[in-house]
């Protein structure tokens, strides 16, 4: 951490503020990427949804705690590819659907949308699957947009092909909405689970594409442990403590039967592909063993003890009712968000996010580890924006832009 000592005006302050953050940017040439390409679904959406919808994330409470307008995210703040973004010193990811000029694009783009699904719509509406979406943007529509947009972005097959390999591929979170669908509809979890393969299916098929495109490293996330969501929580929620794990309060068959078998397919899946492109890096982000020490130990991990409740909802045992989401008349949203990991029922909040996005950067839950592509880890150590007013950000971001011109 930076200690920044008393300073007889602020100016000097700023100054010295102003002179840690360049020491501390990574240099062009030492740069880990050029780029950062994304899909997915909320928990990776920066926008793309409020673009093409109105929806709750548009309006408080709602990114409160760090970006304080209206950007579109599911959190109180910002999400696991913010902060990777910040790490590998790149600047947020834009949307697609917030521009029209190609050159916004130029560091990278998002093509997750909120409530997006791996599977088409058209599995859905065979097995009689309600999908509560106006547009439907499932990881293959995206896959198709990205490609539709690279030849507006780079003149040229080599350029593409340059740019495309030093770049990195955020390939999800995807696929909890193929199971939150159904699940949420009353399905059993015997035919839930039938989803998996076809759902790992797809985001095979999805990697492979964005690889002979020119990827050459892939970042793929797997599923939380939905067990420990407050909305799985009141959904499934019994009186017979044997279906709870005694340690977390965490319902233990929809993670061991679910979101581990999720994950162990997706891993072998991501196995298969390494042998069929030795030149490309897909590396796994455990998001499940991300998450899991945290909710057993949550005050060693910097979080309150009431983890498996929603800082934002409409109450009950989890603070989570379906008729009355976060942001709507009669919800409540908690003092302190960065005491929870669950923001409200469905997804995390930003101290949650936060968790997960660092040990990915430092290589704890990423296999193969994340540094051995990309060493972030003293950036994240010592550029941490937490430490810093929401003024002071602006001004180093303003500057920040001042250097980028003059190099």
């Amino acid at each position: 951490m930076i200690i920044v000592p008393q300073m007889a005006s602020s100016s000097a302050y700023l100054f010295l503020l102003f002179s840690t953050f360049i020491l501390l940017q990574p240099s062009h040439k030492q740069a880990c990427f050029t780029s950062i390409f994304s899909f997915g679904d909320s928990y990776a959406d920066t926008g793309n949804l409020l673009f093409l919808d109105n929806n709750s994330a548009s309006h408080l409470p709602y990114r409160q705690t760090f970006f304080h307008h209206p950007t579109g995210r599911f959190s109180d703040g910002r999400l696991v590819i913010d902060f990777i973004a910040e790490a590998i010193g790149l600047p947020l990811v834009p949307p697609y659907f917030s521009s029209d000029d190609s050159r916004n694009f130029e560091k990278g783009v998002n093509f997750a949308v909120a409530g997006a699904t791996a599977l088409n719509s058209i599995l859905f509406e065979k097995k009689v699957i309600f999908l509560n979406l106006n547009k439907f943007y499932s990881l293959d529509v995206q896959v198709e947009l990205f490609k539709q947009l690279l030849p507006s972005i780079y003149s040229t097959t080599s350029e593409c092909e340059e740019k495309l390999s030093s770049a990195l591929f955020l390939m999800g979170e995807i696929g909890a909405n193929d199971y939150n669908y159904p699940f949420f509809q009353g399905r059993s979890l015997e035919e839930v689970v039938t989803l998996v393969p076809l759902v790992i299916n797809a985001i095979s098929r999805a990697i492979t594409e964005v690889i002979e495109l020119g990827a050459r490293t892939l970042l793929v996330p797997g599923n939380i442990p939905i067990g420990c969501n407050s909305a799985y929580l009141t959904l499934f929620h019994v009186s017979n403590n044997e279906n709870y794990d005694q340690e977390t309060g965490c319902i233990n068959w929809l993670n061991d039967q679910f979101s581990q078998y999720h994950n162990q397919h997706l891993i072998n899946e991501l196995q298969l592909l390494r042998k069929l492109h030795p030149h490309v890096t897909i590396i796994y982000a455990d998001y499940f063993e991300a998450l899991m020490p945290v909710f057993r130990s949550p005050e060693k991990h910097g979080f309150g003890s009431f983890l498996l409740r929603s800082c934002c909802g409409g109450g009950g045992l989890y603070n989570f009712d379906l008729s009355c989401g976060c942001g709507e008349l009669g919800s409540t949203v908690c003092m302190e968000p960065s005491n929870y990991v669950t923001w409200d029922g469905i997804h995390l909040t930003e101290a949650g996010y936060k968790h997960i996005a660092t040990g990915l950067v430092q290589g704890k839950f990423t296999n193969p580890p994340f540094t051995q592509t990309c060493s972030t880890e003293t950036i994240v150590k010592l550029l941490d924006f937490n430490q810093y007013s929401s003024q002071e950000i602006k001004f180093m971001c303003m500057f920040s832009f001042l250097w980028e011109k003059k190099m």
